[in-house]
């Protein structure tokens, strides 16, 4: 997935959202997101979006204030604003191509360009997706291409050593002798992920792994995301690891 189709996700994945959320009370709990309504997710997928356009449209070179994302609170009756979400979403879309990929803004960590917004909120956007179908009750499907794109991003993101100084319980997953294999059931598609170094690292495929997850592409996003509506996988070997590597990687 290049820039563009990640500029195309985020409009996609709002207008999909907007559909799996239906007709569904915004006082409903989302389960995924513990203490949120509907109506809150709403809210902070709005805010997002608006707010990573001024950093774009800006071109920030500092950390803009994120009230708009973090403060939920609102006023939960009457229907999902539909509206304002797909307005959000196309112009976060519409001022990520007027600025083109590659452009200097600000960012977290060292990622300092649209080229990442850009495929930040397609998955953000597509994992709040997922948490909006979860409370309304509805299917979540994913393109098996976008899917792949979200894990590679998510591995790309997690293994970061910047996390170790604002989590530094992450280290307590870093021991001899373990590594992690997730395969595709469904997909020709694989990942393995070696907790046995100073830092975490991951690659595309499979190996000796001391444990090893296999379930269909979909569910193994919404397994490393914590979206509590996947089946449960196949796991072979070490599950305490697997539980251990669950419960330190949580983000999103």
């Amino acid at each position: 997935m290049d820039f563009d189709r990640h500029c195309s996700e985020i409009v996609t994945q709002t207008d999909l959202l907007v559909r799996d959320a239906g007709d569904a009370d915004l006082r409903a709990p989302v389960p995924s997101c513990p203490g949120w309504t509907l109506g809150a997710l709403a809210r902070h997928v709005d805010g997002g979006h608006r707010w990573a356009e001024q950093i774009v449209r800006t071109r920030a070179t500092t950390f803009t204030d994120d009230t708009i994302v973090r403060n939920v609170l609102g006023d939960d009756r009457g229907p999902l604003p539909a509206d304002d979400l797909r307005e959000g979403a196309d112009g976060l879309a519409a001022t990520l191509r007027a600025a083109g990929p590659g452009t200097e803004v600000w960012g977290p960590f060292h990622f300092r360009s649209t080229t990442f917004w850009a495929r930040r909120f397609a998955h953000e956007t597509l994992m709040h997706r997922a948490d909006a179908a979860l409370a309304a009750g509805t299917p979540f499907a994913v393109e098996p291409e976008v899917a792949l794109d979200a894990v590679d991003e998510w591995m790309e993101l997690d293994v970061l050593p910047q996390h170790f100084d604002l989590r530094p319980e992450k280290r307590d997953l870093l021991a001899s002798g373990r590594t992690l294999a997730l395969e595709a059931t469904d997909r020709d598609a694989a990942w393995f992920v070696d907790l046995t170094g100073p830092v975490i690292t991951w690659r595309r495929g499979t190996g000796d792994a001391a444990v090893t997850v296999r379930a269909p592409l979909t569910d193994l996003l919404l397994l490393i995301y914590r979206r509590h509506d996947a089946a449960p996988p196949e796991v072979s070997g070490d599950a305490a690891l697997l539980d251990l590597w669950l419960h330190h990687v949580a983000f999103g």
